[in-house]
């Protein structure tokens, strides 16, 4: 618009005042262009030298780009004083501009005769000032919005997303895709603060207000992320002192913000990509927790796959033994607590060769090489046990031998010997050769006086400590002469009787001039070379020593040359002591200096075979024969003697040649004799495969019986210690069914008797008797085993 101002007879200035608060920067900015500038200040229009207050103002101060208006005065030249060239008039033009923003200018246009440019009003006669008021209402601007913080959230909602951008005054609404935020604060004009309602995928957050709904942009785009989830994790243990980095393998991991162990945080974490975290386990108490995972989409679920356990970590109570050698291979028993899943075991810095976890509580460790004192400790994934006293290992350095004095002896050992050199503390054994030394006193930690075992040739002397054995060398070696020694006898036993001949192996018999079997001169000896002899054994007991003398020496004893005086077998006893001809009975043996039999007979006939159980008993199976024999053992030690304690009889079986009776109610409790041979000794009489319910053995041909119940045909037999009688039709004992009457033909007759009756029934075969009453027929006829034909007594009255 424009407003023109014609003066009438005078010269008129024009001065301009916006009116609006102090702190509306828009009306400010509008006019003026000093943010902060008392908005109520006067001015006078200008060239270049008007004031506003302490501002000089010019005409571009009139015409900020940023202004809601542009503001135009005409004249465009007017002097210091805003006079017009052409006296009394003036002209200004209002433009609104396309800005954003709200509000209103008001602007006062003050045309009076009054007005200087340092005034702050327009001065004068007050009365003559004209003032022409115009209101602009500027239009309202849509909101825009130029970020949001988060970016993203869980798919379930309730993110506070503060939302940054311009024109939010008023805000009606705000959205995130097409769903209404779960609520929102207008903290000003240019921030929003919203939570976001459930959603998926990425959503533009809109602001709406009286003046629009913001333009959507790659600045308002918040993503709902699924919430994340864990599938497993390696390793899925480790110490409760933390430090374990933990694999987290899983789903919707990206932007993650937390990992937390059983509630506490991570040490620390990396994101490797979506699938995958690696976090660093804080310390925890000895258990499971889950480990879970927090992104913007939320904290992952519990389950199984996410269990880490803390393991507490070993301790270590004692270690046994507690040195060992500088070369290492010494076995330590290692004691102490959470031992399970062992990965190392270390002496000092150095890993053992090997080890074995026995169980919770021990380990069997091989040490490595080292030297001094060395803590041993014991890692799982709990830890590494803490370093104690109890723990500690010393590397004991290996003893040296310098001299040795005397450096010869006889070969039958014997020799005190005087060994120099160092490290001989706690020596635990010396010796010649592959020989230990009979007699062993250490000294002092660089003398050990040592007697020489048996020998040959040249040996090094050598000192074993805990801290190994001494290197071999010129300074230890030990030279025997040649004596005999005596490496194996052939046999090793014989009879205390003597006369055994003995192979004796060696070395040196050359020039033997005797042999003894425990101090014994051996019956007789043969040299047959430098390793062999052959020798008789005296008469002799127990363990005797085999030694040969030579012009070297005598051969030292040792377990090689031990012969054993073996006392011949005695028994005591057998049982059973009788048997069936055929053989095949089990007999037991019992006596003294039964062990290591080589035989067992029956009179001339070996044993079937045999079992030494003890020195005391053997069992052996008889073979055939026949009468009374001795038992005799065999051993190293001889033949047992005879005696009536070892003799063993062969019984020959029974034979039934006759029973009588041959037959017998099927109910038993016949008396059988039964005669035959062999009854002496008879253990059972059986009817079939039923024991007789009584018997008595009358002699050695004869026996009475008792049938018990049975039916039909069966064989009797009679069992004694030579067997069970053979069956045969002579002892056949046949059980008889009992007759019964069925019917009577006729059942009537005179008392003279005579009358021939037809007896019906069953079971008549064999009968023996038909009686009336009790009066005997006076005869009868079987007909069969249904029908008898019988003659009736006389009998007064009823019979």
């Amino acid at each position: 618009m424009t407003i023109n101002f014609t003066s009438v007879g005078q010269i008129y200035r024009l001065c301009l005042t916006v009116g609006a608060a102090a702190a509306d920067d828009s009306v400010v900015y509008g006019v003026y262009s000093v943010a902060g500038t008392d908005a109520f200040y006067n001015a006078p229009i200008a060239n270049s030298s008007g004031h506003l207050g302490s501002a000089l103002l010019t005409a571009a101060d009139y015409n900020p780009t940023t202004s809601k208006a542009t503001y135009t005065f005409h004249p465009t030249n007017p002097n210091q004083n805003g006079q017009s060239a052409k006296a009394g008039q003036a002209e200004i033009d209002i433009t609104l501009n396309s800005k954003t923003g709200n509000g209103q200018d008001t602007i006062i246009l003050y045309y009076a005769p009054g007005c200087s440019d340092f005034n702050v009003g327009c001065s004068g006669s007050s009365i003559a000032n004209t003032a022409y008021t115009f209101t602009i209402n500027l239009p309202v601007p849509a909101p825009t919005i130029t970020s949001i913080t988060p970016t993203s959230g869980p798919g379930g909602g309730g993110t506070n997303v503060i939302i940054t951008g311009t024109n939010f005054t008023g805000t009606t609404a705000v959205t995130f895709g097409a769903t209404a935020a779960a609520g929102f604060t207008v903290n000003s004009a240019t921030q929003i603060t919203a939570t976001s309602p459930a959603g998926t995928g990425t959503v533009d957050v809109r602001v709406t207000t009286a003046g629009g709904t913001s333009a959507t942009s790659a600045a308002d785009q918040f993503t709902y992320i699924a919430a994340p989830t864990v599938t497993s994790i390696s390793p899925t243990a480790g110490p409760t002192a933390g430090g374990t980095s933990v694999t987290i393998t899983g789903t919707n991991f990206t932007g993650v913000t937390a990992v937390t162990f059983g509630g506490t945080a991570a040490a620390g974490f990396t994101f490797n990509s979506a699938t995958s975290i690696t976090a660093t386990s804080p310390a925890g108490a000895a258990g499971a927790v889950d480990v879970r995972v927090t992104t913007p989409g939320g904290t992952s679920a519990t389950s199984a796959a996410d269990q880490f356990t803390y393991a507490a970590p070993p301790t270590v109570t004692s270690i046994s033994p507690t040195s060992g050698p500088q070369t290492g291979g010494t076995t330590v028993v290692i004691t102490g607590t959470n031992f399970s899943g062992a990965t190392a075991v270390t002496f000092g810095a150095t890993a053992a060769t090997g080890f074995a976890v026995n169980s919770a509580t021990q380990i069997t460790a091989t040490s490595p090489a080292g030297t001094g004192t060395v803590d041993i400790t014991v890692t799982t994934v709990g830890g590494t046990s803490a370093t104690s006293a109890a723990d500690q290992f010393t590397y004991v350095p290996a003893p040296t031998v310098t001299s040795i004095s005397p450096t010869s002896g006889p070969g039958a050992g014997g020799t005190t010997v005087t060994i120099t050199g160092t490290n001989f503390t706690g020596a635990t054994t010396v010796v010649f050769g592959a020989t230990a030394a009979t007699g062993v006193t250490v000294n002092s930690a660089t003398q050990i006086t040592a007697t020489s075992p048996a020998g040959t040739s040249t040996i090094d002397i050598r000192v074993t400590t805990a801290g190994g054995t001494s290197a071999t060398s010129a300074a230890d070696q030990f030279t025997y002469v040649a004596t005999p020694a005596v490496t194996s006898l052939s046999p090793t036993s014989g009879p205390a009787a003597g006369s055994t001949v003995v192979t004796i192996t060696g070395t040196n018999f050359t020039g033997v001039t005797a042999v003894s079997f425990g101090g014994t001169a051996a019956l007789g000896f043969t040299f047959n070379s430098a390793t062999s002899i052959t020798a008789t054994s005296p008469p002799g007991t127990g363990v005797a020593d085999v030694r040969v003398t030579t012009p070297g020496g005598t051969s030292a004893t040792s377990a090689a040359d031990q012969f054993t005086y073996a006392g011949p077998p005695s028994i005591t006893s057998i049982s059973p002591t009788g048997g069936p001809l055929a053989g095949g009975t089990t007999v037991t043996i019992t006596g003294a200096n039964l062990s290591g039999a080589t035989a067992v007979t029956f009179g001339a006939t070996a044993a079937i075979g045999f079992t030494v159980n003890s020195a005391t008993q053997i069992t052996a199976t008889s073979p055939a024969g026949a009468g009374t024999v001795d038992v005799r053992v065999t051993t190293v030690g001889g033949t047992s003697a005879m005696s009536a304690a070892d003799q063993f009889t062969y019984t020959a079986a029974p034979t039934v040649t006759s029973i009588s009776p041959t037959t017998g109610p099927q109910t038993g409790g016949t008396v059988v004799t039964v005669t035959g041979t062999g009854f002496t000794g008879a253990t059972a009489v059986t009817f079939g495969a039923t024991a007789a319910t009584s018997i008595t053995v009358n002699s050695s041909t004869s026996i009475t019986a008792t049938s018990p119940a049975g039916t039909s045909t069966v064989d009797l037999r009679v069992t004694n210690p030579g067997g069970t009688s053979a069956t045969s039709a002579a002892d056949q004992f046949t059980y008889v069914a009992t007759p019964a009457v069925t019917s009577l033909s006729p059942t009537s007759g005179p008392a003279a008797g005579g009358t021939v009756v037809t007896i019906t029934g069953t079971n008549f075969t064999g009968a023996t008797a038909v009686t009336f009453g009790a009066t005997a027929a006076a005869g009868f006829t079987v007909n069969s085993a249904t029908s008898i034909t019988a003659t009736s007594r006389g009998c007064p009255g009823f019979c």
